[in-house]
């Protein structure tokens, strides 16, 4: 896939200490993200994907800095946002010389000039918004903050993002329990893309909605993806509309990735036992059609304890001793397929 790299995650980290004790000394860590590694061409959608508890949510906070990065670098348009300041005053990084990101000299003032550049769709469109406010204020707060329009141009500003969104422009002074619950994931997006970003960060928008509003909300973030060009990261257990929207897909099991590719490679030639078993949860449409469910034993391990060589090893019914000593590597497995698996071409 040809194109330039809006976003590389290199190597990020996230570990949530583990406090115990009457000093609350800290006695361990939640290794929630483990180092993991990926690319997003810009304009594409790449689609993170797992069991609950794998780290998803935490990496997509972690990339815009809503959690601060134990270690690892994400940059975004060349510039090293994990490593970036967040007080005032102005810096100059160097962009990475690196394939698919052109070299240079990147200026911005601070963490709080880029955060417009980079939004986050979160997952719960009732616990996101606040109650106290009228629509008009959810959207346009952070508008006024960031000086996007004039105060003279705000509100008929406000109203042409709620119209792009599928909001009627008269619901501005409206209040968030007024709305259904598609409307409000409505109100998320649209408080989103009024600060006119690049790079959104779509935290399962849909898993709190039923069938026939989810699928309005995912045509329009494709419509709105066509229109102004925008990259995204949609993170998700839903593995059919992954399927939809998503140009590549990451697999993560236990903070890390281990399967990554295009969305054709991984739906039809999983090459990881764990990305096998979760397609084939996938309910078929089809009452006559039989199902190779793979039934995975046990439960996910402890991210504050995860078990040493393969993380799968526990659940993995290939599991062979070389599994549960060396770590696999992310590597290539052709064709730009990464899996991290020792055996994925016998398996396949």
């Amino acid at each position: 896939m040809s194109g330039k790299n809006l976003v590389e995650v290199k190597n990020l980290v996230k570990h949530f200490p583990i406090h115990a004790g009457v000093f609350q000394r800290v006695v361990g860590q939640v290794r929630a993200v483990d180092g993991i590694s990926f690319n997003i061409k810009e304009g594409q959608t790449m689609g993170l994907v797992g069991e609950s508890g794998c780290g998803k949510t935490t990496v997509g906070r972690t990339m815009i800095r809503l959690y601060e990065p134990t270690s690892g670098n994400v940059f975004f348009d060349g510039v090293d946002v994990a490593n970036m300041k967040k007080g005032g005053g102005s810096m100059t990084l160097q962009a990475s010389a690196k394939e698919g990101v052109s070299a240079g000299v990147v200026k911005y003032e601070s963490l709080r000039k880029m955060r417009p550049k980079m939004q986050m769709i979160f997952q719960d469109p009732y616990s996101s918004l606040s109650p106290r406010m009228p629509v008009g204020d959810i959207i346009g707060e952070a508008v006024l903050e960031h000086k996007i329009v004039t105060k003279s141009e705000y509100r008929d500003y406000v109203m042409e993002v709620m119209d792009s969104c599928g909001l009627q422009p008269h619901q501005i002074d409206r209040y968030p329990h007024e709305f259904s619950g598609g409307q409000r994931q409505r109100i998320c997006i649209a408080r989103a893309l009024a600060l006119k970003p690049k790079f959104l960060i779509a935290d399962e928008p849909v898993s709190a909605l039923d069938v026939s509003i989810q699928a309005q909300i995912i045509n329009l973030l494709r419509d709105l993806q066509k229109e102004n060009n925008f990259t995204y990261l949609f993170v998700s257990h839903d593995l059919s509309v992954v399927e939809h929207i998503s140009d590549t897909v990451g697999v993560m099991y236990l903070g890390s990735m281990v399967e990554m590719s295009v969305t054709k490679d991984i739906f039809d030639t999983p090459l990881h036992p764990y990305t096998k078993a979760l397609l084939s949860a996938v309910p078929i449409p089809d009452p006559k059609a039989k199902s190779n469910r793979t039934i995975l034993e046990g439960d996910i391990p402890s991210p504050a304890n995860p078990p040493s060589g393969c993380k799968f090893h526990t659940r993995c019914p290939h599991c062979q001793q070389r599994c549960k000593e060396e770590v696999p590597e992310l590597r290539d497995a052709g064709s730009g397929h990464l899996v991290a698996c020792h055996f994925a071409e016998q398996l396949a």
